[in-house]
C-alpha cells in the first residue's frame, strides 16, 4: 500500500517538474519585461563615476561599474529623478537637471541600463525599475549624463568615484536636542539625537568618551568640545522615554562624520534601552564667528596663518596659508579629509564636510607654500603637520586645494525667501518682520540703493552661492501678494551672514513705495573672479611726454587731468605714467558685463564699443591717501587676449562682438594704448602709492571683492619713475601691509 501511494506521488512531481521546469529555464534565459526592479548583483559593489568632455567636476556622463566592466547608461525614459539618485550615490545632495544624446561624448563598451524609471526617493539606481542589467536596445549616441548640485553629502570623500551601498543603518542626520527651548542659535549643548526613520532616537553612553564628543561637536559646526554637568541632564531625563538606536560609540576623534566611527545599533530594526546609562548629552564650544555675544556682526581680528578664500558661504573656499608675510596656496597632492578638518577647526569651523581638489574653488594667484600636507587630525594647526615645501615643476594653480567645513546650523533661512522667479535662484525679496500686535507676516525691502553687496547677503543667506545681480525694480516677478515695504536704506560689506546685520533704516523711508520697485536678486553657484597681475605692472612701468595733437581721442574719453582743458591745443605735451595692465579671470564663471548689448556706448575715436561705464580706476595716492591724480574712468572693451592651455578664447570686440573674460583666460591692456596711463603732469617729485583698482562699484558680482585692488610703492624724482612691493591688496600679512605704507619717504614726500 505504502509502495503503490509512493509511486503515485513521484507520478505527480514527474508531471509538475516536466510542465514547470521549462518555463523557469526559459523565464531565467529571456530578457524580463520592462519595469521590473534590475536584480542585486552578487558579490560586487557597485561604482559610479562622471567622465566626458568639456564639463565641470559635478557633471558629465554617468557610468556604472558593474561585473569588473565601466558602462553607461540609456538616456530612454530617463528623468531628473533618475538623476536625483545617481547624484546622491555620486555623493552630492540632489541634481539639477540631466542631458541626453551624449552630450558629454560617446560610451565605450556596455550599456549596463535602460529605460531606468526611479521616483527619485530610491538608494540606489538598483532599486529603480528597467529592463534589467545589460539589456538594452540603445546605441552609445543615446548616452545619458547628469548635473549634479555641487554640494557634497557628509561622510563622502572622494570627488568623482563613490563605492555605493545601501545601508539601512547609516547615521545621515545628527542633532543635540537642548533641555529648554531657546531661541539664541547655535544650539551648543544637548542630548545627542539620531534621525531613524520619521523620528528621533538616543544614543546610550555607556562607554561614551571625550573622543565620540569631539567628532559629533566637529559634525556640528564646533571646532571644541567641554565637560558637560551630567547629573543635570540624568534628573531630567529621568522623566522622559526614551529610544535608543545605538549603544556602542567608539570614535577615535579624528572622524569627520558619526557614520565613520565604529557603531553597534541595537539588533534587527528596532531601538532598545540603556542599562546603566542614560541619553548621551554632549558640550561643545562654538567658534569666535558664533559666539551669542558677538551678534556675528563684528569683523573678528585674527593672527591665524590660515584662510579660506572664494567661497560663497562662512566655512568654505581655497585655502591659503602664511609664509614670510605673504600669502599662497596649498597644492592638493594627498589633500585628504584629516588635513581639511583640522585647516576648519583652526579657523573656528567644526570637522570639514568636503576636502576639494583642482581648484574647486577657484586658482589663486601668487606662490604656493605647500604641498602633500598629511595631518592627523589632532594638529592645532596645518603648520603643524608633515608636508612638502614647493617647487616650480611641483604644482600650478590648477591644483589649489580647497575645503568645505561644517558650519553650526543658525536658522537664517527661515527668515527670508524669494518669490516669483522662474527658479529658486532668483525673485523679489521678501522678508519676515514682526509687528507691534507680535504676529510674524512677510514685507518688501525698499529697491533704493540696493546693489551687489546686498545681494551677495541674500543669497549667502538662502544657501543659493554667490550674487549675480542685485536688481532695484522687480515688476516683472508681480507674484506674490505681499505689498508693504518694511525694511529700507539697506547696505551692507557683503560680509555678513544674514540681511538683518547689514545697516537699515530704524523706520521706512522709502521715495518709491509700490511693489514694483522693491529689491530682488538673482544668484548663481559659480562667480567669477577678477586680479590684476602685480608684477607685469611693475615690470612694464616708464614715463612718456606725449604732444597735445596725438591725445584728441584720449580728451573725448576723459583719460586727461582736469588741466588739459586748458592747455594751449594742438601745442605742447602731457606727461603720462605708463603701464600694462593684465586682468586675469580666476573664478568659477565668465565675468560678463551686466548691460546687454543694446546699451554698449559706441567709441568712434577708438572704433569699439564700451559695454561699462566704469571698469578700473588707476589713481595715484599721497601718503595720507589724498588723490593727486587719476587714471582715466571710461569703461573697457572686455575680451580674452590669451589664455591657459587647454582654454578657447570666447570673446572678442572686433565686429561687435560678445564681451567679457572667460575663466582662465586674461584681458591685457599694453603700456602702448590709449588711456592706459595716468597724467602727472601736475605731479611735484616725490613718494607715492599707485593704485589700481577693478570692478570698483562692484558692477558685476564676484566671489572675492577684496584682490581687486592693487598697490605699489612709488617714486618719481621729476624725470624718471620706480614702482616697488607692488602687490594684491590682500597679498601680505598685516604687518607686511604697514611696513609698505611707512616705505622710506612714504610721510615726509621727499626722495631717498
Amino acid at each position: 500500500m505504502k509502495t503503490s501511494r509512493w509511486w503515485q506521488q513521484c507520478s505527480v512531481i514527474s508531471f509538475l517538474l516536466a510542465v514547470w521546469l521549462p518555463a523557469w529555464i526559459m523565464a531565467q534565459t529571456t530578457r524580463p519585461t520592462q519595469g521590473t526592479t534590475s536584480p542585486k548583483p552578487q558579490n560586487d559593489r557597485l561604482q559610479f563615476r562622471l567622465v566626458g568632455y568639456p564639463r565641470k567636476h559635478n557633471e558629465g556622463r554617468i557610468e556604472v561599474f558593474y561585473k569588473g566592466e565601466w558602462g553607461t547608461i540609456c538616456d530612454d525614459d530617463f528623468s531628473l529623478s533618475n538623476a536625483n539618485v545617481l547624484c546622491r550615490q555620486l555623493g552630492f545632495v540632489s541634481a539639477t537637471g540631466w542631458t541626453h544624446s551624449a552630450k558629454y561624448g560617446k560610451g565605450l563598451g556596455k550599456i549596463w541600463l535602460d529605460n531606468v524609471q526611479c521616483n527619485g526617493g530610491e538608494k540606489s539606481i538598483e532599486l529603480c525599475k528597467s529592463r534589467g542589467w545589460g539589456n538594452s536596445d540603445c546605441t552609445h549616441d543615446e548616452d545619458a549624463g547628469v548635473v549634479c548640485k555641487d554640494e557634497r553629502l557628509p561622510g563622502f570623500v572622494d570627488s568623482n568615484i563613490i563605492d555605493a551601498q545601501v545601508d539601512e543603518n547609516k547615521v545621515e542626520k545628527v542633532r543635540l536636542r537642548p533641555l529648554v527651548t531657546t531661541k539664541k542659535m547655535p544650539v551648543t549643548e544637548g542630548v545627542v539625537e539620531i534621525k531613524y526613520k520619521n523620528g528621533w532616537v538616543q544614543i546610550c553612553d555607556v562607554g561614551w568618551t571625550t573622543k565620540n564628543t569631539r567628532v559629533i561637536c566637529g559634525m556640528l559646526g564646533f571646532p571644541h568640545e567641554k565637560k558637560v554637568n551630567k547629573n543635570f541632564y540624568k534628573l531630567n531625563t529621568e522623566r522622559q522615554q526614551h529610544q535608543y538606536r545605538l549603544h556602542s560609540v567608539a570614535c577615535v576623534g579624528t572622524e569627520v562624520h558619526l557614520a565613520a566611527c565604529p557603531l553597534e545599533f541595537n539588533k534587527g530594526n528596532t531601538t532598545g534601552s540603556c542599562k546603566g546609562g542614560m541619553p548621551a548629552v554632549v558640550s561643545c564650544v562654538p567658534g569666535p564667528q558664533y559666539e551669542h555675544n558677538n551678534g556675528l556682526k563684528k569683523k573678528l581680528k585674527t593672527t591665524s596663518t590660515v584662510r579660506l578664500k572664494g567661497g560663497a558661504k562662512l566655512g568654505e573656499g581655497r585655502v591659503e596659508v602664511l609664509k614670510n608675510n605673504e600669502w599662497g596656496t596649498v597644492c592638493d597632492d594627498r589633500w585628504t579629509l584629516l588635513s581639511a578638518s583640522v585647516v576648519c577647526r583652526e579657523l573656528g569651523f567644526g570637522s570639514a564636510k568636503e576636502a576639494l581638489t583642482g581648484a574647486r574653488m577657484g586658482q589663486g594667484m601668487g606662490p604656493i607654500h605647500m604641498n602633500e600636507v598629511q595631518c592627523l587630525g589632532t594638529e592645532k594647526s596645518m603648520w603643524k603637520c608633515g608636508f612638502k615645501n614647493i617647487t616650480s615643476e611641483d604644482c600650478q594653480h590648477v591644483e589649489d586645494a580647497a575645503v568645505r567645513c561644517n558650519t553650526p546650523y543658525m536658522d537664517l533661512e527661515n527668515s527670508i525667501r524669494l518669490t516669483g522667479g522662474r527658479t529658486r535662484y532668483e525673485g523679489r525679496v521678501e522678508v519676515l518682520s514682526t509687528k507691534a500686535s507680535g504676529t510674524k507676516s512677510w514685507g518688501l525691502i525698499c529697491g533704493g540703493a540696493w546693489g551687489t553687496k546686498e545681494a551677495m547677503v541674500v543669497c549667502r543667506q538662502l544657501g543659493l552661492g554667490y550674487a549675480n545681480h542685485g536688481l532695484q525694480e522687480t515688476w516683472y516677478w508681480d507674484s506674490s501678494n505681499v505689498t508693504e515695504m518694511v525694511m529700507s536704506g539697506v547696505k551692507c560689506t557683503g560680509n555678513e551672514m544674514s540681511l538683518s546685520h547689514c545697516q537699515h533704516h530704524r523706520t521706512v523711508s522709502c521715495q518709491k513705495t509700490d511693489a514694483k520697485f522693491s529689491a530682488g536678486v538673482i544668484c548663481s553657484e559659480t562667480a567669477s573672479d577678477l586680479v590684476l597681475n602685480a608684477p607685469l605692472v611693475q615690470q612694464s612701468v616708464y614715463i612718456e611726454d606725449r604732444p597735445l595733437h596725438m591725445l584728441y581721442c584720449a580728451a573725448e574719453e576723459n583719460c586727461l587731468s582736469k588741466s588739459a582743458a586748458s592747455a594751449n591745443w594742438p601745442y605742447g605735451h602731457r606727461r603720462l605714467l605708463r603701464f600694462s595692465s593684465q586682468i586675469h579671470n580666476i573664478g568659477r564663471a565668465d565675468f560678463r558685463p551686466k548691460a546687454g548689448r543694446h546699451s554698449w556706448v559706441w567709441h568712434a575715436c577708438h572704433g569699439h564699443y564700451h559695454s561699462m561705464d566704469i571698469f578700473t580706476h588707476y589713481d595715484l595716492l599721497s601718503s595720507n591717501g589724498t588723490k593727486v591724480a587719476e587714471g582715466h574712468k571710461a569703461s573697457f572693451c572686455l575680451e580674452d587676449t590669451e589664455c591657459h592651455e587647454g582654454i578657447s578664447k570666447r570673446y572678442e570686440c572686433a565686429n561687435f562682438g560678445e564681451q567679457g573674460i572667460t575663466v582662465g583666460c586674461w584681458d591685457l591692456y599694453r603700456h602702448d594704448i590709449d588711456c592706459q596711463w595716468i597724467d602727472i603732469t601736475d605731479i611735484k617729485p616725490g613718494n607715492y602709492i599707485l593704485q589700481i583698482v577693478i570692478n570698483p562699484n562692484f558692477e558685476v558680482a564676484e566671489s572675492d571683492f577684496t584682490n581687486n585692488a592693487m598697490k605699489c610703492n612709488c617714486k618719481y624724482d621729476g624725470h624718471r619713475i620706480w614702482l616697488h612691493n607692488c602687490h594684491m591688496g590682500d597679498a601680505f600679512s598685516e604687518e607686511a601691509e604697514r611696513r609698505f605704507e611707512k616705505y622710506p619717504g612714504q610721510f615726509n614726500n621727499q626722495i631717498s
